[in-house]
């Protein structure tokens, strides 16, 4: 439990900053790990402690009910009574309840709608848009998206192209769309959660005595995940604050993943410059995941182009080391998923929990190939963010429409071409990909059966039903302790011990809609959000194709060239994952060979190619020699305030000591110093190495 006496106890420095920054606008860039929550809990804590600020006045908003409720079980435990920690939404709705017969001519608040799905199949008929369920959702998306981001229904059809949107139908037709799900929603009397927000700000805005009252309970204000705000919350929270700027902004612009839903990061981007004497704090150390894990995280991450870029943080682990990531290739996705299923099943067996196991994809019709695979293993699972394959309503659709077939079609046609001409009957089209989340996803799903029936040529549609059934059944394993398959996005704000990112080819990662340079760096950014949930297992994969002699594809962009043996040490932006001797694929036998240079056998792991012998033969390691290295490195360390690790690793060292360059040719080819690395502590390497003492060489630095 924290220690509520002294709010400042067991910070780090760049924490203890974020604590006793003066009142005023601060903006904390915090990466993945850093313990954002934990500064900005004990700032307020501090500040209430000290008698700057009394508890009431503080509201502190984010985007989740766990991640509110997570501040206030911290506030309280650092008693810090008092405190109001909620979602945007939920101070929005307290406000307006409270204010209700003042902005309603003496009534209460109209009724919420909990989905607006309803009202816009309503809102569609009148505009002369045909619709089902699915257009339903994604129309109720692009009205959100609008909604959010203050563009009214006149100007749709132009903010959406400035945009780049890509909506289900003509943009003409949303804005009318749009523009008739408002007329339907006054006449039937209910408001939904844009306009609760809407009233919150007007209520501000337009009612001096209503202002007046917020700003007097509410004085200084906190706001966690600050990348994520819409220019509807931005302007709220602008309402909260009036002419005040007692304000803490936290955020992560490489954590910028919802754009799609009107969340911009320019605020954070802008905000010293909206906020010209603003105090800025980054943390950088992450106490989540091992070294190797962040390594990687500041590879994929440190490659990223555009605006947000500009305040990517390199993260430095402070963990102790652990495994190096593993990538592995497949021939094909079958394969990839039993390979996963089988190492989760290994890793429940060691002693890992399987509620600390997480299987992540980039879409969710990606889960049903995993599902199946974990079930076959006798892996539990859950499912986080999405319904269960089988029980999506198009997926119920087609299978009906399958079992249909087999009344109807040739029984000796070739499966995959009966499948086809029966998914076609329910508005499936190969390869005509429809615009708008929802329905991509639900076209998705569907070919997803078509992809199974390309793998199975041998049996006949009627055989094939019965695999349908056979699989749907199995999908209902044990599941309240079970491995984790979640989407990407779903997975933000979560973390594991063990976690798999699969499906890491081109196509999926980045997605294929992601067409524009922005749209291709958000997709970077889902993944580096990826890897960050990993405490210290991480495997990533992709398969050469969807299906056994499929049409082949390649790895993402985004990962490093597949190569054994290469650290992610922080401070590496261009390494890659080591492979160990069990998990060589095709791709790694086209790797550069290195051998031993004892008995002359092919070296995999990591640690033996840096050593550049196996770990079984006789070293000729200079111990004086890595004493002094040891030495040096840890009084560097002290001086540099980092772990020693970040520096050297223990297994860099040992090689040093054994091969014993003497030019930094020789250094350079060591595995573990790069050019960045060579330029720092090169000269000092080569002269202990040379015989002078550590004594001599900080003497003379």
């Amino acid at each position: 439990m924290a220690d509520s006496s002294n709010p400042l106890a067991g910070l780090d420095p760049e924490q203890a900053s974020v604590v006793t920054a003066p009142a005023g606008p601060l903006c904390v860039l915090a990466g993945a790990g850093t313990g954002k929550t934990r500064a900005i809990t004990h700032r307020i804590a501090h500040r209430v402690r000290t008698g700057h600020v009394r508890g009431q006045h503080v509201l502190a908003v984010t985007f989740t009910a766990r991640a509110a409720a997570e501040m206030r079980a911290r506030l309280g435990q650092l008693g810090a009574g008092g405190v109001q920690a909620r979602t945007f939404h939920a101070a929005a709705l307290r406000q307006v309840r409270y204010f209700a017969p003042r902005l309603f001519s003496g009534r209460e608040m109209p009724e919420l709608l909990d989905s607006k799905a309803r009202l816009v199949g309503l809102a569609a008929t009148r505009a002369g848009v045909k619709i089902d369920g699915t257009g339903a959702r994604d129309l109720a998306g692009e009205i959100e998206w609008a909604k959010s981001s203050l563009i009214e229904p006149a100007d749709y059809a132009v903010a959406a192209a400035k945009a780049l949107r890509e909506p289900p139908f003509d943009a003409a037709k949303v804005g009318e769309v749009y523009a008739a799900y408002e007329r339907v929603k006054r006449a039937q009397g209910v408001i939904d959660f844009e306009d609760m927000i809407r009233a919150a700000i007007w209520a501000m805005e337009e009612h001096e005595d209503v202002a007046e009252q917020i700003r007097s309970q509410y004085r200084h204000f906190v706001v966690d995940e600050y990348q994520d705000v819409n220019p509807m919350q931005q302007r709220l929270l602008e309402s909260w604050l009036g002419d005040r700027e007692d304000l803490t902004v936290v955020g992560d612009a490489s954590q910028t993943i919802y754009s799609f839903t009107g969340a911009s990061a320019s605020y954070l981007v802008d905000f010293k410059r909206r906020h010209p004497g603003a105090t800025v704090v980054r943390l950088v150390r992450d106490y989540r995941s091992t070294p190797q894990v962040v390594g990687l995280a500041n590879t994929v991450i440190g490659q990223a182009r555009g605006e947000l870029a500009r305040l990517r943080l390199e993260l430095i682990g402070q963990r102790p080391p652990g495994a190096e990531p593993v990538m592995r290739s497949f021939p094909d996705e079958p394969q990839e998923a039993a390979a996963v299923a089988a190492r989760c099943r290994e890793l429940i067996a060691g002693g890992t929990p399987a509620e600390e196991i997480a299987v992540l994809f980039r879409v969710n019709a990606q889960s049903e190939v995993y599902q199946e695979a974990l079930a076959e293993a006798g892996v539990p699972y859950v499912v986080r963010g999405a319904e269960r394959f089988f029980e999506r309503v198009e997926v119920r659709q087609a299978m009906i429409a399958l079992r249909a077939a087999t009344r109807s079609l040739d029984p000796d046609a070739p499966l995959t071409e009966s499948v086809t001409r029966a998914l076609e009957g329910v508005g499936w089209r190969a390869g005509e990909v429809p615009t708008g989340g929802a329905a991509r996803e639900r076209w998705e799903a569907v070919s997803a059966l078509v992809t199974l029936a390309e793998s199975m040529p041998a049996l006949t549609l009627e055989a094939f039903n019965e695999e349908l059934a056979r699989r749907a059944a199995l999908q209902h394993v044990p599941t309240v302790a079970g491995v984790t398959c979640a989407s990407l996005h779903s997975a933000k704000g979560l973390e594991w011990d063990a976690v798999f990112l699969v499906g890491l080819a081109e196509g999926t990662m980045p997605v294929i809609h992601a067409r524009t340079p922005d749209a291709v760096e958000e997709e970077r950014r889902l993944l580096y959000v990826g890897v960050t949930r990993a405490r210290h297992t991480l495997w990533l994969s992709y398969a050469g194709a969807r299906t056994p002699g499929g049409r082949p594809r390649r790895a993402t962009r985004f990962m490093p060239a597949l190569e054994p043996g290469r650290s992610y040490e922080p401070g590496r932006r261009a390494s890659s994952p080591g492979i160990g001797k069990t998990e060589v694929t095709a791709r790694v036998k086209r790797a550069v060979a290195v051998s031993c240079r004892v008995c002359g056998a092919g070296l995999l792991s990591g640690p033996e190619r840096k050593l550049g012998r196996c770990e079984g033969c006789p070293s000729d390691r200079d111990e004086e020699l890595l004493a002094r290295l040891l030495d040096w490195r840890a009084r560097l360390a002290a001086v540099q305030k980092v772990p020693a690790f970040v520096i050297f690793t223990d297994v860099t060292l040992a090689a040093i000591a054994e091969r014993r360059p003497g030019r930094r040719e020789e250094l350079a080819v060591i595995a573990g110093i790069g050019p960045r690395k060579l330029g720092l502590y090169g000269d000092d390497v080569l002269a202990l190495v040379s015989g002078t003492t550590v004594d001599d060489l900080v003497r003379s630095d």
